[in-house]
């Protein structure tokens, strides 16, 4: 693999990383993988695990996770068949659960984090530990909201993941786009890149290629329109900008309106269903 480019982790560490091109699968790779990956989520700036609200990025942040949360529901809604069995891989604290609880969903959820989990707990949403304690049972649908681009062993977990799936079920997997306008915009500075937890970093063509291995095709794409603004926020910001939040303003609108007839956007969630 061919070296693509040279970045740092700019939220806990500031150690470099390298990402290098697997042309085969259209997807970047991150290294070197740290040995104890774990010490690299291990901040208050880490705000999936820790619901933070105290800086204006986090309480940005928070403000706009409840309007995506809504919309989540409402896509999730749209793929039923009649069971309401969820499974959110990668669950953070909860909170996307917790409003699918709500709205009559039998959730189950996947949080590595010990620190995530017990966030979680306090909203009365239970979380495992990994995959392996939910052998056996099947899932309606599954979802991994930013989660897909931070799990080792990529082919592995998809196949155990995809096992779990209910014959007619469906796949909602929601990563960041390396070939988005913002992404090439601000290049080693992207916060999608998010080195060095994000351990992949994919393409439109690469989430194809990777689950057409394993029998599941794309059947829809949806763009998340919020990513665009908030991933350009963290990358002025990175970049020293004290007007970050003008710049981010132009240059989030500039890659959803590129993205309209490209469909790069800074975000995607695709939709996957099996192929027989």
């Amino acid at each position: 693999m061919k070296l693509f480019l040279k970045t740092k982790d700019f939220s806990v560490s500031g150690e470099p990383f390298e990402l290098h091109k697997d042309a085969e699968r259209d997807m970047l790779v991150t290294q070197p993988v740290p040995e104890n990956l774990g010490r690299y989520y291990v901040s208050e700036d880490y705000i999936s695990h820790t619901d933070a609200k105290s800086s204006f990025s986090d309480k940005l942040y928070q403000a706009v996770k409840q309007i995506n949360l809504r919309n989540k529901i409402q896509l999730i809604d749209n793929q039923l068949n009649n069971s309401k069995e969820l499974l959110d891989i990668g669950a953070g604290t909860g909170d996307f659960l917790a409003m699918a609880k709500s709205h009559g969903f039998v959730v189950n959820g996947v949080e590595p984090s010990q620190i995530a989990r017990t966030n979680a707990d306090k909203k009365g949403i239970q979380l495992h530990e990994d995959l392996d304690a939910l052998d056996g049972q099947r899932f309606n649908v599954i979802t991994l909201w930013h989660v897909l681009e931070h799990l080792p062993n990529l082919e592995k977990q998809i196949a155990q993941m995809v096992s779990l799936l209910e014959e007619n079920g469906t796949l909602v997997v929601a990563v960041p786009n390396y070939k988005s306008f913002d992404a090439k915009h601000y290049k080693s500075f992207w916060a999608g890149f998010d080195v060095p937890r994000h351990l992949w970093h994919f393409s439109r063509k690469s989430i194809s290629t990777l689950f057409q291995k394993h029998d599941m095709e794309v059947v829809k794409t949806k763009p998340m329109w919020f990513d665009a603004f908030y991933v350009s926020m963290l990358s002025e910001k990175y970049k020293g900008n004290p007007l970050y939040l003008i710049s981010a303003f132009f240059v989030g609108l500039w890659s959803n309106l590129r993205a309209c007839f490209n469909k790069e956007y800074s975000s995607i969630i695709y939709i996957l269903k099996r192929t027989s």
